[in-house]
């Protein structure tokens, strides 16, 4: 066991498997990120560099926006919206790297629930399903 942790590799995913990063819960397809714990990457904010998961910390979900605009104004009151960018790779602790997305609808245990291209296709329905109908 100790020649297998003095590997880079092994040692990771031992780790990830340890700590539980390698659940992954059927959300559809799509991305790899979703339904898998959101990396706690250091993203920039218009009020400077924030960690990810310290944007959990009000157990509200997170939409955070790496891209263009997104209509989010029927869940306003019960979601927080973080315009963001972030240069680094897109790297998860057991698939390894991924393509970095244009958003990522983050529930508040840190899971992805949904994962933009760009657009808002199917936006509104992750957003009723995991933070209720929209406001009238």
């Amino acid at each position: 066991m100790s020649e297998l942790l003095s590997m880079d590799a092994p040692r990771t995913r031992i780790a990830a498997t340890m700590c539980w990063l390698d659940i992954h819960y059927d959300l559809g397809d799509g991305h790899p990120l979703l339904g898998r714990r959101m990396p706690d990457l250091d993203v920039v904010t218009p009020d400077g560099p924030v960690r990810v998961f310290t944007l959990l910390h009000p157990a509200r979900p997170v939409l955070l926006n790496l891209g263009p605009p997104l209509d989010v104004s029927g869940w306003a009151e019960r979601l927080r919206v973080i315009e963001a960018h972030y240069t680094g790779v897109w790297e998860l602790p057991v698939l390894g790297r991924v393509a970095a997305p244009a958003a990522v609808l983050i529930r508040p245990d840190g899971h992805v629930a949904w994962v933009g291209d760009g657009t808002d296709a199917g936006l509104r329905d992750a957003l009723t399903r995991w933070v209720g109908s929209p406001a009238a």
